[in-house]
């Protein structure tokens, strides 16, 4: 099995940051045979391995020093099916959205809250993706990974995974020890539709729309996500920065006695997590200025969301982390709350 080996390439086309950041080998991996092949070539040079998808989770601040395999896996099938359930198995490399696109058209039920997340399908569980009332965890029947140490083809179930808020093994115990190769979703026939985000009855009420549908909520979540989110292929960013923090409930309230609208949902073990876009954009650069529009060179704040900083064109990764670093610093001298990145950062 033959692989192309590109040197000193750009990946720029790779990351939806647009950082323009060299990796000093690329191979792009396109079924389970290149997967091997690129292993065998790493230990050969006795290198180290990057896995990348789509680059949406990432911001790059410096060049790749090591082989980037770029994983491009694809394939989509229904493999089983019961009464109640239909499983859905997907390439590591197919674009999330698409999978979402694929059960609505068969009216399978269960992911159209995630609908227009960006990113592959082999990063989903590694993130555990989330949006709108719905994880993917929720539909997470297993993956199959291969080890980069062993080459070794491992099956995780749910349980192995430990998922939690934008967490998982593979974000900690096993951080860049594996290659998921596939994920496969448990997709419901009988439907059992999430809306409690507000704003997505909001929109159906505004088109009359009073049969659910897994299509009519995703056309909603995508409305919603179109006017606060900006298009990565317009201007350079990925998605939320930052996690919403989690706080005990009576933080909460302490918090809620000077801040009165201060958001904040119920979580498990009497804690809350609060809004961390509502915390950016009231902490502020400075006194009387938001940070929602806020710019430094090229490195900025979405004007319709604090939440997603952008690069305008030219920014460095480390303009841009540097800017996510007042932000962290602006939010803890305000509310005294700690924000943690959701994007990875090299």
């Amino acid at each position: 099995m033959s692989i192309q080996i590109l040197k000193e390439v750009s990946l720029k086309p790779f990351n939806t940051f647009k950082m323009d950041v060299a990796a000093r080998v690329l191979i792009q991996v396109n079924d389970l045979n290149e997967v091997a092949a690129s292993l065998d070539y790493a230990k050969y040079n006795s290198d180290e391995i990057f896995v990348l998808g789509r680059g949406s989770n990432v911001l790059f601040t410096k060049d790749v020093d090591k082989i980037v395999i770029a994983n491009c896996i694809t394939g989509m099938d229904i493999i089983a099916e019961t009464d109640a359930h239909v499983f859905v198995r997907a390439g590591g490399g197919v674009c999330w959205h698409d999978i979402v696109m694929f059960c609505i058209e068969r009216n399978f039920q269960g992911i159209e809250n995630l609908a227009l997340i960006p990113g592959n399908a082999g990063a989903a569980p590694m993130q555990n993706i989330g949006a709108y009332g719905v994880e993917l965890k929720d539909v997470f029947e297993e993956l199959t990974a291969i080890e980069i140490s062993t080459g070794s083809t491992v099956v995780f179930r749910s349980a192995d995974c430990n998922f939690g808020y934008r967490e998982s093994v593979f974000k900690n115990k096993f951080k860049n020890q594996f290659i998921i190769t596939s994920i496969t979703l448990r997709l419901n026939k009988i439907p059992s539709f999430n809306i409690s985000y507000g704003a997505i009855q909001h929109i159906l009420d505004e088109k009359n729309i009073v049969s659910l549908s897994p299509s009519a909520i995703a056309e909603a979540v995508m409305e919603i996500r179109r006017s606060k989110l900006p298009n990565p292929e317009v201007i350079g960013n990925a998605g939320s920065f930052f996690k919403n923090p989690v706080v005990s409930k009576s933080k909460f309230l302490a918090l809620q006695i000077t801040y009165p609208n201060i958001s904040g949902y119920p979580q498990p073990n009497d804690t809350m997590k609060l809004a961390a876009g509502w915390l950016i954009e009231n902490s502020g650069p400075e006194q009387g200025v938001s940070w929602k529009g806020y710019r430094v060179g090229d490195a900025g704040c979405h004007a319709k969301q604090a939440l997603v900083l952008v690069n305008h064109g030219n920014a460095t990764g480390k303009e841009i982390y540097d800017l996510s670093s007042r932000i962290v610093q602006s939010v803890r001298d305000t509310f005294d709350v700690q924000l943690e990145r959701e994007v990875n950062i090299y």
